[in-house]
């Protein structure tokens, strides 16, 4: 049994659910998302709440129980809330821009490197930091791994594009492994 899947979601005010067959469709005033969910689960909405359950017993169908009411409360969470991630960059020359929608970086390349924001997703860009921050949290996720990917940090001076709150170990030079030996 999952104790995540067996809470029913509520709906806030200014929102409105839509449920048919397998599918969500969760929409506000600016915008709508959609997520189309596996068959073995059954979702109802009654009036103020969704309430997800499945429909076998299955050691598959009770796996995707907790997962498929996990992400229609994203759905729920992302259109009254929002989600961001936080990417910091550090290096001597780094620095990004926003040109549009597009952001621009230059890391270090021969050329700058161009993101194109997804439908949905917004980006902001204050000194050493940019933010990445949408409705769809799969989205936001994505967005950010991908500029991340970018310049990933390196271990020795920590230059390169990180998470906010992520731990890169540094490890000794040359120098040090040599003074030591």
């Amino acid at each position: 049994m999952s104790r995540l899947g067996k809470k029913p979601i509520e709906i806030p005010s200014g929102l409105t659910v839509e449920v048919s067959d397998n599918s969500v469709t969760v929409k506000n005033d600016k915008s709508s998302l959609f997520k189309e969910l596996p068959r073995d689960i059954k979702i109802e909405k009654k009036e103020k709440e969704i309430v997800v359950s499945p429909m076998h017993n299955t050691k598959r169908c009770m796996a995707l129980w907790g997962l498929s009411r996990t992400l229609i409360a994203n759905m729920v969470e992302g259109l009254t809330k929002g989600f961001s991630k936080k990417l910091v960059f550090e290096g001597v020359g780094y620095r990004a821009s926003l040109e549009g929608n597009d952001l621009v970086l230059l890391m270090g390349f021969s050329h700058p490197v161009r993101v194109p924001a997804p439908p949905g997703i917004e980006f902001t860009v204050e000194k050493s930091t940019i933010l990445v921050s949408g409705a769809d949290k799969e989205l936001v996720g994505q967005t950010a791994a991908r500029i991340r990917k970018v310049k990933p940090v390196e271990p020795y001076k920590g230059k390169g594009i990180r998470y906010e709150n992520e731990i890169v170990r540094r490890k000794a030079g040359k120098k040090a492994v040599a003074a030591t030996a």
